[in-house]
């Protein structure tokens, strides 16, 4: 059974940095589209940043303070983030396209919270 897992979510200080993590597990042939999404509370889900072979795209609001990444090596995607600012609080999601033994199928985290308080 194939399994996303996100890690490194914590409250922050405004303008501090915080690095996400999401480990895919299980038997994975091949990881296609990588995506972070987030989740305030009363918002509607939000595609953050977005990563295919030879390419990344970001929200506007977090252009130039976030940047995806990936190893295949270990089927991880990370998402690094910095200036945080108390709006990026929310639920991040990691969610990925991935090639399993069923095929091609989209698979979903269950979530890491980051709080931007002081």
């Amino acid at each position: 059974q194939v399994q996303l897992a996100e890690s490194g979510g914590g409250l922050v200080q405004p303008g501090g940095s915080l690095r996400l993590s999401c480990a895919a597990s299980g038997r994975i042939f091949s990881m296609h589209r990588m995506r972070w999404y987030r989740q305030a509370p009363g918002n509607e889900r939000e595609l953050v940043a977005s990563m295919v072979t030879g390419g990344a795209s970001y929200l506007d609001s977090v252009k130039g303070r976030f940047t995806i990444s990936r190893d295949d090596a270990t089927n991880t995607v990370y998402l690094q983030m910095s200036s945080l600012k108390p709006d990026d609080t929310a639920v991040y999601y990691c969610n990925a396209r991935l090639f399993t033994e069923t095929g091609w199928g989209e698979h979903w985290g269950q979530g890491t919270q980051v709080t931007v308080s002081s």
